[in-house]
């Protein structure tokens, strides 16, 4: 097909805005999905999607429509919401000449939309205001219109109003983006003619079919038993396969430029394929595109199999892992407590929660995972420089000299009325006030700074709680600052326990101690013996609870005689658990570290 009749777009909004129910009714209305096989969130197939009701990983799709007797190609790629994955936008907008940028008529415009619509400005993409969910009776189409076009700077005649429940105004919609949306250009091919270069914007690992390359044609084609070379990794493979989505794989005989696609490489081998690198034919290769910025992992924590026998079994799941989610990060580390496991970075505490769940799911692995943390710079008091990626291997008290922490620019929408409660909230989570600005119907954006590691600390959470709900936010990495830090411990029968350890700020010790050694005390499961759960810092004892001991009456089975019969067996009793409690064995179920990872 001729590249003049090829769009490719993205959908790009808020979490919860309605990118899948709109995407739904495009595929349905393009009679690209059989009417038997239609269902809720057809481009979410993971099943972690379906329950939560969020795109977690983006999906192309390839629809045909025709418009005024012509047919045409629309390539979709579908985004994540969260602002956990806004790497995964900003991959998916690089393939792409255009974007929906949807707006909740019910809601407005959020944080999460100014993140996005940043991002489709600095590739300079087309963009196209839609405003979704007008059949609600919630609905504020003319105040949210308003505010759209103000952000945009366009006409109000130029937002499209559909709903993606009852599929109004979207063949209208589908039409709009034929028109507004630009073809795909063709860069011009230096001889020989046959050569094909693309860019990989994604890609994903079948056990049969090894790594299967997403990719962008930018020039020539590609076709199956092609031989084709990557550029960063330097190796060639045969295209087994290529083809389109549509929405299910499907191969074709060749693969066009300006067209979305996969090819399947055959390749089982970790560490080859890269988001962002330039797949072009090997005998005739052409110049490296230019690609993305590597994803920067924002929070750690360390992962450890309950048995140390499941080990090698963790490893190849993470490996399995980061071939479907290229911006995982891990390598092995070794605690004396827990044994042999792996340090790993992640986009946010969703992103740590979904890879977590993914291991307990698809490979059946009981996990000790520790308390998420920040990277921080330490300077020691004799010189030496550390970078802390784990809570456990902050230095003592006394060793500390200096220490620096991640900083992020946080944006925060919500309704003017919420504004005081939450300046309490930012007070507690030391969060710095920048800016404030009214919008639209009594709406203010307040912009903060704040340490990473106090958005880690449940905002989210209490943000929503203050605000009734209504808040949104995003934020951005913007450097690093001086901290004033320290690490808390956690005892179990007067044992260190690792994954329990984190870095506080020095004002919340007492607090922070109070508060983990209570919600412990709450999940650990009574023992034959009696324990006590401390909170050390500074070499000081913070906070202190005990859980008793499960009590079996040892003299149930007595009657008459002289109570010193009783006695006995009670001493006997008491000098079996206080041998118990002495070899510390502590058992310390799976569910509790998740428990004390989650507020």
């Amino acid at each position: 097909m001729d590249l003049k009749n090829i769009r490719n777009f993205s959908i790009i909004a808020h979490i919860d805005h309605g990118k899948s129910t709109l995407a739904d009714r495009m595929l349905e209305i393009t009679g690209t999905v059989d009417p038997r096989d239609m269902q809720n969130q057809v481009l979410d197939s993971m099943e972690l999607e379906r329950e939560r009701g969020i795109t977690i990983k983006m999906q192309p799709v390839r629809m045909n429509h025709t418009k005024e007797g012509k047919d045409y190609i629309l390539n979709l790629i579908d985004t994540p919401g969260h602002i956990d994955f806004s790497y995964e936008v900003s991959r998916a907008l690089k393939a792409v000449e255009g974007s929906l940028l949807l707006v909740d008529a019910t809601q407005g415009i959020q944080a999460q939309t100014f993140t996005t619509l940043d991002m489709a400005r600095e590739q300079g993409l087309t963009l196209i205001p839609v405003l979704t969910k007008v059949d609600s009776p919630l609905a504020r189409v003319d105040d949210i219109s308003l505010e759209v076009a103000e952000m945009l700077g366009c006409d109000l005649d130029d937002i499209m109003l559909v709903s993606g429940k009852t599929g109004e105004g979207v063949a209208d919609l589908l039409d709009t983006i034929i028109e507004k949306i630009p073809a795909p250009e063709l860069i011009e091919i230096p001889a020989p003619e046959n050569a094909f270069r693309g860019l990989i914007f994604d890609f994903e690992y079948s056990a049969h079919k090894g790594i299967i390359l997403y990719v962008r044609v930018t020039d020539g084609e590609v076709k199956k038993n092609d031989e084709l070379f990557f550029h960063i990794a330097g190796k060639r493979f045969l295209a087994n396969e290529v083809g389109i989505f549509a929405p299910k794989a499907t191969p074709t005989d060749t693969l066009l430029a300006g067209n979305i696609g996969y090819i399947v490489t055959g390749i089982k081998e970790a560490g080859i394929a890269t988001v962002g690198d330039t797949v072009t034919t090997f005998r005739n290769k052409l110049d490296i595109l230019s690609g993305y910025k590597e994803a920067r992992p924002v929070v750690w924590a360390s992962v450890y199999p309950e048995s140390q026998d499941d080990f090698d079994i963790l490893r190849t799941a993470l490996d399995r892992l980061r071939l479907s989610d290229s911006s995982l990060q891990y390598e092995e580390e070794v605690s004396g407590s827990l044994g042999r496991g792996f340090r790993c970075g992640f986009l946010g505490m969703l992103h740590l929660e979904i890879i977590t769940e993914r291991l307990y799911r698809e490979h059946d692995l009981e996990l000790i995972i520790t308390s998420p943390s920040v990277i921080y710079h330490v300077t020691t008091k004799n010189g030496e420089a550390l970078t802390v990626y784990s809570p456990p291997l902050f230095p003592d008290y006394g060793d500390v000299g200096h220490v620096t922490e991640p900083w992020v620019l946080l944006k925060i929408i919500v309704p003017s009325e919420y504004v005081s409660p939450i300046m309490q909230i930012l007070f507690d989570h030391e969060g710095d006030i920048i800016d404030t600005l009214t919008f639209g119907d009594g709406r203010t954006q307040l912009t903060i700074e704040m340490p990473l590691r106090e958005l880690m600390r449940n905002f989210f959470d209490e943000l929503k709680s203050a605000s009734s709900g209504y808040a949104s936010l995003s934020y951005e990495m913007i450097g690093e600052r001086d901290a004033d830090v320290e690490r808390l411990d956690i005892l179990v029968a007067e044992e260190l326990v690792p994954a329990f350890s984190r870095v506080v700020a020095r004002r919340r010790i007492e607090e922070e101690a109070d508060e983990a050694v209570e919600r412990l005390f709450k999940v650990l499961p009574r023992q034959m013996f009696q324990i006590k759960i401390q909170g050390k810092a500074r070499g000081k004892i913070f906070a202190s609870r005990t859980v008793k001991a499960f009590r079996k009456d040892v003299t149930g089975h007595l009657y008459g005689g002289d109570i010193t019969r009783k006695m006995k067996l009670r001493e006997k009793q008491k000098k079996g658990k206080k041998k118990m409690a002495s070899r510390g064995n502590v058992n310390i179920p799976h569910d509790v570290f998740l428990k004390m990872m989650k507020k």
